[in-house]
């Protein structure tokens, strides 16, 4: 069973979702609805606190990499999708089509898109951090306003 508890941020409400000590979701308040319909209970835990410390430091640009115990939760094709997203450098882009080439499946882009679509740890699996090939924003779980916002945060510093 699942561990959830609730904190209220500048990008707006979040939810962080634990199992045992892995961290296995981070849902933007949007999506708050979709905690409702598993198997949660609410309790805030150390490592709770600690992984909001931790987004806290990152939206105040006082932290790059996170330190976070995580349990990925989907296809394989999925999780090697977000391994790859974990790879991108604090401040940096890539594309759909680069993630798809790096994990050797060329013409996966719009694959590529659905996986960052279901990524269930945004922030910490940085999902924001990929683009369309243009260079444009291109989908976001959280909006592509919370997307231009994240990214703009990274390059400020």
């Amino acid at each position: 069973m699942k561990n959830i508890h609730f904190y209220k941020t500048e990008i707006g409400k979040i939810a962080i979702a634990m199992e045992e000590n892995f961290l296995t979701n981070i849902f933007y308040e949007y999506r708050f609805h979709l905690s409702v319909n598993c198997n949660f209970f609410e309790r805030e835990t150390k490592i709770m606190k600690n992984v909001f410390s931790q987004i806290q430091e990152y939206l105040c640009s006082k932290r790059k990499i996170f330190d976070v115990q995580i349990r990925l939760q989907g296809t394989d094709f999925q999780k090697k999708v977000w391994e790859e997203l974990i790879k991108i450098p604090y401040g940096k882009t890539r594309s759909y089509k680069e993630i798809a080439q790096q994990i050797e499946i060329p013409k996966g882009a719009r694959a590529v898109g659905m996986a960052n679509h279901n990524n269930p740890i945004p922030i910490i699996i940085p999902c924001h951090r990929v683009i369309g090939t243009s260079g444009n924003l291109v989908g976001y779980g959280g909006g592509l306003s919370l997307k231009q916002k994240l990214l703009f945060l990274e390059k400020s510093v």
